[in-house]
């Protein structure tokens, strides 16, 4: 890169850079060190920059905004989520159908539950992903890192649908994100079960939540406790102690949290994650 190269081979070095230093963002998040994770995603805005390719350039960035989504900075993650939207423009991408979905989900965070207002401008971000998803290339919609699946747009739709307070459509939704994983992934079908609790919460079945949560948490080997993760776990019996202060399983349920050991040894050998 320090060396002059051809226009063609410098915008491929470029890309491929954008690429890389995007993947490195998306494994910070997952590891939880989201400060090496904005440097990462900053790497890769310069080097997109540098190629002119605007569905790249709008994929950095919505992968970007998933650290201030997961972080606590919703208005961060919808503005960034805005601006891959806009970048993206009519292209057929990744982008295209990402940045809506983290701009719903930012909505439903900053908003809170029950909302009509925030639900129907969510749920319209929700249809403009449906809409664009449809659109991709067979390619993109099998690359969970550098496209996006269909089990993904499941999951994250059924995230911010949990948010926005809709239980019932979300745990459908979930529910059938779930089917779609297989065997070996673990990170996304484990955030998928703790919505899944938020959803009996939101449904008055306390019992239900904590049992979902404890076996999921159960579930779990040492190396796949990342914070982010355990963050979300954590969430779940606060939800519970809103609803149900002094509910006698939550005792025990947030005992096993404390007692599981949050480990990073090997937490990200499934990139979709986030």
């Amino acid at each position: 890169m320090e060396r002059r190269q051809p226009v063609d081979l410098q915008e491929r070095l470029c890309r491929m850079a954008a690429q890389l230093a995007g993947l490195s963002g998306m494994i910070m998040v997952n590891l939880g060190d989201h400060r090496l994770a904005r440097s990462f995603f900053r790497t890769g805005r310069t080097a997109a920059d540098e190629t002119g390719d605007r569905a790249l350039r709008a994929w950095v960035i919505a992968r970007e905004a998933l650290v201030p989504l997961y972080y606590g900075d919703p208005r961060e993650a919808l503005n960034l989520a805005k601006k891959s939207r806009d970048l993206a423009g009519q292209t057929p991408c990744a982008a295209q159908a990402m940045a809506p979905v983290v701009e719903a989900r930012a909505l439903a965070m900053m908003s809170g539950s029950g909302k009509k207002d925030v639900v129907d401008q969510a749920k319209r971000a929700l249809s403009r992903a449906r809409a664009a998803f449809s659109q991709m290339t067979a390619a993109d919609q099998d690359d969970s890192t550098f496209g996006y699946t269909e089990r993904q747009l499941y999951f994250h739709q059924g995230d911010a649908l949990v948010k926005l307070g809709q239980a019932m459509e979300a745990d459908l939704i979930l529910e059938q994100a779930l089917t779609k994983y297989g065997p070996t992934d673990w990170l996304d079908p484990t955030f998928i079960k703790f919505d899944r609790a938020q959803c009996k919460i939101l449904e008055g079945d306390v019992d239900e939540a904590l049992e979902i949560a404890q076996r999921t948490i159960s579930g779990l080997d040492d190396a796949c406790r990342p914070d982010i993760l355990m963050q979300r776990a954590h969430e779940v019996g606060k939800q519970v102690e809103v609803r149900a202060p002094g509910h006698p399983k939550l005792k025990i349920y947030m005992e096993s949290l404390r007692s599981r050991s949050t480990s990073t040894e090997d937490p990200v050998a499934d990139r979709s994650g986030t």
